[in-house]
């Protein structure tokens, strides 16, 4: 059974194939059209997924969309009458973006397949796709459901619990009772873009003082005893699809920062970052205790934009009182591609959860033989080093300061570089932080970067004891650790840590083990592979541009080590460069060089409970 899974009526749209219970490939559009959270519908993701799986499009059986039109329409009328403004003319102007979106996808359906040979369709809601999809390719048998995001058809939250292949929805909040369109509004004030941006603020509230505003920020919204969501709507205006902040936010608040790079942060606009952080940690947590208590479930699986918020992730590992989370890779609007899939899969057709998704390497890959043409295409001097060699070097590089691209394997799935598509430094040295946010992302200097360590060393350095490998549950570093790595450490202690396995990233896995023989740390700083406002690179010609446009030392595409100047590549004892025109001496790996090649899947991996375990004993 093939089901195509797709998500593009909101932003970040991703296609997915599932094959008989398993996640063959998934990839967002952005990564192909190069448009950063692209609405665009993903036409490019999807032949890019049925070339990975090797299939073809008239052997897809069903398409699963994570959107329900029919939801949308009647509720937005009955809103609008409620807020009185003319059906018709809200008809035409808000109804037409579902409508519009609809019709993308029956123009490509419509030119994809033949009368004879066409897939069922299925609109599944959007916060089923998030909450029940993501519960059915976790690692539990059962867990509280939890699903927060702005709003996906008209519902901003989804609360429940899912037991076997079966869901149980407790309540919903519908529009504008919103935590995702609420924590919207400190992002614009701060200057940053909306439904962009968000990350931006959860790194810049740690510089404010959220007592400044908290007892302000508690009364604008807050949870109640019912689990439902409570706002005050006079201090927004993103209720009538107009500017995010009224005429009384400013007044409360002050004057908003100015949307240039350059402008400055004022104390008012750090100290309205860390209240509504503070208080958006404060509800989440709430509903998350409420859900404990009420199904007595000893796992949560969280899924939503809002969820994408580490810190507040990190909280509900330590205070909610459930054992762990999980949080899909790509928790946001990209991962119902893969949520639609897995519910048509397990509720609507019946078929058993058969797999855990704790790999998030399922994009594409590019093979070696691939890498050499393309590097010899574009005339760079380049050395070929086998497997632990390659390691080796790429270690003492790092040691010696240099910031190294590193694009390798399968593309990860989520909006976090997890060690197949990174920018990778020393995060011993004080210094590192602010010269790759000024020198090679081209970023705000207050933004801040991520550890990645071996999931077995993990105790040694983070106060965790859980498994971390999609870079989504921020902890605190071990006071003793936080002067040993202080380009990871943010101002207040606390680090988006990743948890990197043997099992599902070995190559990964080896480089980090090779650093701590070096340095006796078994951390790296860990970025996406990226400029700030770009898309992370998919291909080795993104990596190529990217690494010649930035303050990249050194570049790592698959085996193979290039430099910028002529000479500068390391010294390695017995191996040495070679011009475009010989080829390498050592054989180069099976794969033809007219990729993208389709990688296969890897088996069954550890699911993440045992991951935890190992971690609770170490």
């Amino acid at each position: 059974m093939i089901i195509l899974g797709i998500n593009y009526i909101y932003h970040d749209s991703t296609a997915c194939v599932v094959k008989d219970g398993k996640l063959i490939a998934s990839l967002e559009e952005e990564r192909l059209n190069r448009e950063k959270h692209t609405y665009a519908f993903p036409k490019q993701a999807i032949a890019r997924c049925l070339e990975i799986a090797g299939l073809t499009a008239e052997e897809i059986d069903h398409i699963a969309i994570s959107f329900r039109p029919d939801l949308e329409r009647p509720r937005k009328i009955a809103y609008a009458l409620k807020l009185g403004w003319k059906t018709r003319a809200f008809s035409s102007k808000e109804l037409g973006f579902a409508l519009f979106a609809t019709r993308a996808f029956r123009l490509w359906f419509d030119a994809t397949f033949t009368k004879d040979r066409k897939p069922e369709v299925h609109f599944v809601p959007h916060h089923l796709s998030h909450a029940a999809g993501s519960f059915f390719v976790s690692p539990y048998e059962s867990a509280a459901l939890l699903s927060l995001d702005g709003w996906g058809e008209w519902a901003t939250t989804f609360k429940g619990v899912g037991r076997g292949t079966t869901v149980e929805c407790f309540a919903q909040d519908l529009f504008p009772y919103s935590l995702g369109a609420v924590y919207e509004v400190p992002t614009d004030f701060c200057g940053f873009r909306t439904s962009y941006d968000e990350g931006k603020t959860m790194g810049l509230a740690p510089l404010g003082n959220p007592d400044t505003f908290s007892g302000i920020v508690e009364k604008i919204f807050w949870v109640n005893e019912d689990m439902s969501i409570g706002v005050d709507l006079s201090y927004f205006d993103f209720q009538h699809y107009g500017p995010r902040c009224s005429k009384k936010f400013y007044e409360t608040f002050g004057q908003a920062r100015q949307k240039t790079r350059d402008a400055r942060f004022e104390q008012h606009h750090l100290d309205v970052a860390a209240a509504f952080q503070k208080q958006l940690e404060e509800c989440v947590l709430k509903i998350a205790r409420q859900l404990r208590e009420r199904t007595q479930e000893d796992y949560l699986v969280i899924s939503g934009g809002v969820t994408l918020n580490s810190v507040a992730n990190g909280r509900l590992v330590r205070e909610s009182g459930f054992e762990d989370l999980y949080v899909m890779p790509a928790a946001g609007d990209n991962g119902t591609a893969i949520g639609a899939a897995y519910y048509l899969y397990n509720s609507i057709l019946g078929q058993p959860r058969t797999y855990v998704h704790d790999d998030p390497y399922v994009g594409t890959g590019y093979g070696n033989g691939t890498i050499q043409k393309l590097l010899e295409e574009c005339k760079l001097e380049h050395r070929y080093l086998p497997d632990g060699q390659l390691e080796a070097v790429t270690a003492r590089l790092l040691q010696s300061g240099q910031i190294v691209g590193w694009f390798q394997g399968r593309m990860e799935i989520g909006p976090r570089a997890l060690g197949n598509r990174s920018i990778l430094a020393n995060p011993t040295l004080p210094d590192m932080k602010d010269k790759i946010n000024a020198e090679v992302k081209h970023r705000e200097a207050f933004r801040p970067f991520a550890p990645s360590c071996p999931v077995e060393d993990t105790p040694q350095y983070f106060e965790q004891h859980v498994a971390d490998p999609f870079m989504l549950k921020v902890c605190r570093v071990r006071p003793e650790k936080q002067a040993v790595i202080p380009a990871v450490t943010h101002v207040d202690g606390t680090a988006r840590l990743q948890t990197v396995h043997r099992e599902t990233n070995p190559r990964f896995h080896r480089l980090l083990k090779e650093f701590e023989k070096l340095t006796g740390v078994p951390v790296l700083l860990n970025t996406s592979f990226n400029v700030m406002g770009e898309p992370i690179v998919e291909s080795p010609q993104d990596a190529i541009r990217c690494f010649f446009s930035t303050g990249l030392d050194y570049l790592v595409l698959g085996n193979y080590v290039v430099g910028k100047q002529p000479g500068m590549l390391p010294d390695v004892p017995g191996v040495r460069a070679f011009a475009t025109s010989r080829s390498p001496p050592i054989s180069l790996d099976r794969e033809a060089a007219g990729d993208p090649v389709p990688l296969p899947v890897a088996g069954d991996q550890p699911c993440l409970l045992r991951d935890r375990e190992t971690v609770g004993r170490s």
